[in-house]
């Protein structure tokens, strides 16, 4: 057989060396499928069998779950071609043909997606195996297993139906493990499961082999919109109009005894990355026992000691494949009777520490470039690089260890059920799951949880792929945790929902407590990659940084300057707060009177020529003055006590970014978020101030606003209230001058908020621009800056080229721009955004992916004219979507000048911008 790919064939064979397909045709036959073919065509011992294409998923949901006549045609005419192949009749009753179907999707889903082995048993058939094999037991637990996969994942009976009978069973039996049942014990459960599946169902248990295998082949493709794969698909940014393909191979079976067995192993360490064959083994079983950790398996060290000819001869295949894909593998394999069967090769999944080194390695290595290490590398690979880890110096008692199957650290509260999982994490909690196993129906509580223990399984059970697939620290195979009605007995110890323990997933450790966490050191291979990030970056990356301590954080973490400095946040350190209350509690009077005395003033000059009028006024301005005069007291007062304040922390600052550009941005939240709302707090603020309660109660009432998010804050605040901008502003330009005293070098920016008209900027731009000259000309200090603004309203963005005349630079605001432009408030969203996902009114949540449509339009448009009016306008992002990749990579488009984002997503930025670089030139 030759690659044959014309449009209209469904069904792919791969066959004693030959195969229709090959491994670049992922698309069409899915991972597992294309690896298949690519393994056959290298002439690698891969059963015969199978792939029943995505494209037939497709036409299977587009006919109303049902597989078309025509498919079905060629799925039986390639059966008649791997009967031929192995000598056997698939339904034969001396000589039976038995086949797994298993799924097998473009991306790696593990787990998420449905298999059934053993298919084509029935009374008759196994009586065929009997005769084939020799070897009762084994048949009858081959019809077992069938059954209950069968019952389970095709017919959709309760799984624990099943596992209730066979706990029974061997209770009854006084046995622990599966393999210690006898032929007549597993012939018993055979009679048992089908009893389940009648009164389950209302229906015998299908025997016809043919139906048997269009039933499995419909239950895959079902799989595919099954909520586990939904969810994550939607977790890993997979589209959902892909589908799946099917994959139907020739049984070969590692329960065949003890020269017998079934694995799973990686060509490098999917945890470290560290160059050496890695994974498990168990012996005399069949793959879904490695998968489920229904047994804890061995490493493959054991397999080398029972079987040192097979192990050698997996050794080479596992080199040969990672050169061949230039990748790590993950493999699985069968033994069947001392002969190696491969099963799977696929691009494996890995931890951020293990991708990266693999990176660098592979690049030393001379196997890949530069170039392909940084697309290979997964920007939330860095995210769990730098997850936290216990704290060295913290008091622990270890409650017990097990496997260490994913890294990191994390801390919670124990909960044992996914439901009850999600939902305490959905209302803030920290929780860590505790399960015996986990399955894929798990996988909701997984996501919501800070990390995973598991009793049973091993450093390839469901558990631990998936968990090092989301970066989440896991502990598999504690086999000295208990779990029951009571709760989780470990270490002498019961503890119940809600008790506090830590996770140690790079040690293995469970321990005792909510212990403190540390950050991680990140080592030499990630400084080696992420200076080759860098010189292939186009794009600087700034950090959103409040305090000096952040800043540190940032600059360390590769951050070229200080993008969003929120000022307001220091507004609430110390007893800072008090003062800033104090000069709210007045603003209202100072402000109602300075406007009046401002008026009476100009009704003076207007009528200097009429002496009744004007003796009038002049008592009426006296009068006002008078008045004036406390509230202007408290108020000055107040930002005269700020203003070293401030300067302080821009200090710190400055000194943190010596040579980097911080941009600053002016008071942006209205009055009320400073003021206590609740009885207690108001009456103890009035004890504070001197003040009666009642007052105190009614400016609170006086500032309350209908929708604070449009209401009085932003630039409006410092057009109500110019002090407290001449103050901002004077705190940023005197520390500028002490650091530049001292030969640290300032680049500040300070950044009006909210600006949705040119001349709200140029009335703040004056106050700014004149303290900038007062302090300069007081101090004999010259110092750069740039006086900019947030664009976060649609209206900036429409008139950028009329904002662009005054402002020096734009820093897109894309949290309050993504409200403004949907018309959703972020706080009150989450109520609705999910289900807009979920239903695919939305592709993504907006405030977490940017809207490339309405909001990327506005940062177009935005750019465009702006740039058009001043051709040297710097231009960048400040908002959350400033760490988000595929937010990054628009921004590149679009020829930003950077992003800013949280400290600890610095590196993920830097690496998303570097990538779509690379994609960029290879376009």
């Amino acid at each position: 057989m030759t690659p044959h790919t014309a449009p209209h064939k469904n069904v792919y064979r791969f066959i004693a060396g030959q195969a229709d397909g090959n491994g670049t045709m992922k698309d069409l036959l899915g991972g597992k499928g294309a690896g298949l073919a690519e393994m056959t065509l290298a002439g690698l011992p891969v059963p015969p069998g199978f792939t029943i294409t995505t494209a037939v998923c497709q036409r299977y949901y587009a006919a109303g779950n049902q597989l078309p006549a025509d498919v079905w045609e060629e799925v039986l005419s390639a059966l008649r071609e791997v009967e031929a192949a192995v000598g056997k009749r698939f339904g034969d009753a001396s000589n039976p043909l038995l086949v797994s179907v298993r799924s097998g999707a473009k991306f790696s889903m593990p787990g998420m997606m449905d298999t059934v082995l053993n298919l084509g048993l029935n009374h008759t058939t196994v009586q065929g195996l009997i005769a084939q094999t020799g070897n009762e037991r084994f048949a009858r637990d081959a019809h077992r297993r069938f059954i209950q996969m069968f019952g389970r994942i095709v017919l959709g009976v309760p799984g624990e139906r099943f596992d209730h009978a066979l706990e029974a069973m061997k209770a009854g039996r006084g046995v622990r493990l599966d393999t210690e049942l006898t032929a007549a014990d597993l012939q018993n459960l055979v009679t048992q499961f089908e009893a389940i599946v009648e009164r389950e169902t209302g229906q015998p248990f299908p025997a016809d082999p043919y139906e048997q295998l269009r039933l499995a082949i419909c239950a895959v493709f079902n799989s595919w919109y099954g909520k586990r794969a939904v969810d994550y698909r939607r977790l890993n940014k997979i589209p959902d109009d892909l589908g799946t393909a099917v994959n139907v191979v020739a049984m070969v079976f590692g329960n065949m005894g003890e020269d017998s067995g079934t694995g799973v192993a990686f060509t490098r360490n999917p945890a470290t990355g560290e160059p050496v064959l890695f994974g498990e083994y168990l012996p005399n079983a069949q793959g879904e026992d490695v998968v489920a950790g229904i047994r804890t398996p061995e490493k493959l060290d054991a397999l080398r000691e029972r079987m040192p000819a097979v192990y050698e001869q997996f050794r080479e295949v596992a080199a040969r494949l990672e050169r061949h894909y230039r990748d790590v593998q993950d493999l699985e394999f069968t033994i069947e009777r001392g002969k190696l069967w491969m099963l799977q090769t696929r691009n494996a999944k890995r931890t951020g520490a293990a991708a990266v080194r693999i990176a660098v390695d592979l690049v030393k290595e001379g196997i890949i470039s530069r170039e392909e290490a940084i697309l290979r590398v997964e920007p939330y690979h860095l995210d769990q690089l730098l997850h936290p880890m216990v704290d060295p110096k913290a008091e622990t008692t270890v409650l017990g260890k097990g496997l260490p199957a994913s890294p990191g650290a994390a801390a919670g509260a124990v909960v044992f059920d996914p439901d009850v999982a999600e939902k305490r994490a959905q209302g803030g909690e920290r929780v860590i799951l505790i399960r015996t196993e986990t399955s894929p129906e798990d996988f909701h509580g997984m996501v919501a949880a800070q990390g995973i223990l598991t009793a049973r399984g091993g450093l390839t059970s469901h558990a631990a792929v998936v968990a090092r697939g989301m970066g989440k620290p896991c502990i598999a195979g504690c086999s000295d945790l208990r779990l029951d009605a009571e709760g989780m007995h470990l270490g002498g110890r019961t503890l119940r929902e809600g008790d506090f323990i830590t996770l140690d997933g790079t040690t293995g450790r469970i321990l005792l407590g909510d212990l403190p966490l540390v950050e991680p050191e990140t080592g030499a291979d990630f400084e080696t990659f992420m200076r080759w990030v860098d010189d292939a970056r186009q794009m600087r990356v700034r950090t959103n940084a409040d305090t000096p301590h952040d800043a540190q954080v940032a600059r360390r973490f590769g951050a070229e300057g200080i993008g969003l400095c929120r000022t307001e946040h220091m507004f609430f350190e110390g007893d800072r707060i008090d003062t800033v209350r104090q000069m709210i509690m007045v603003s209202g009077a100072y402000q109602r009177l300075t406007a009046a005395l401002g008026k009476v003033n100009a009704d003076l000059e207007r009528l200097k020529g009429d002496a009744e009028k004007v003796a009038a006024l002049e008592a009426e301005r006296a009068a006002l003055e008078a008045e004036l005069e406390a509230p202007a007291r408290l108020f000055k007062g107040a930002l005269e006590a700020l203003l070293p304040m401030q300067r302080a922390d821009f200090v710190g600052i400055f000194e943190a970014m010596d040579g980097l550009p911080v941009t600053i941005r002016l008071l942006d939240p209205p009055l009320h978020e400073f003021l206590p709302h609740t009885d207690e707090e108001i009456e103890a603020l009035a004890g504070k101030l001197s003040l009666p309660v009642a007052d105190v109660r009614a400016r609170v009432m006086a500032l309350r606003e209908h929708n604070p998010m449009l209401g009085h804050r932003g630039c409006r605040l410092g057009i109500a209230y110019p002090e407290i901008t001449e103050m901002q502003a004077r705190a940023i330009f005197e520390a500028a001058v002490e650091v530049t005293r001292r030969g640290i070098t300032v680049l500040p920016e300070v950044m009006v908020p909210l600006v949705g008209d040119v001349n709200e900027l140029r009335a703040q731009e004056s106050i700014i621009r004149r303290v900038a000259d007062e302090v300069q000309q007081a101090t004999g200090v010259t110092f750069t800056y740039l006086v900019g603004t947030m664009i976060e309203l649609p209206r900036a963005a429409l008139t950028a080229d009329k904002i662009a005349t005054v402002a020096e630079f734009f820093s897109f605001g894309t949290n309050d721009l993504t409200q403004t432009t949907f018309g959703f408030s972020r706080d009150d969203a989450g109520t609705f955004l999910p289900m807009y996902v979920e239903r695919k009114i939305l592709a993504d949540d907006p405030f977490q992916v940017l809207d490339r449509e309405g909001v990327g339009e506005l940062l177009r448009i935005g750019t465009q004219k702006g740039r058009a009016a001043r051709p040297t306008l710097k231009v960048g992002i400040c908002g959350e979507h400033g760490g988000e990749p595929s937010s990054v990579a628009f921004c590149h488009e679009l020829g930003f000048d950077y992003v800013s984002c949280s400290p600890y997503r610095v590196p993920i930025a830097r690496l998303a911008a570097a990538q779509a670089a690379l994609r960029q030139r290879s376009q």
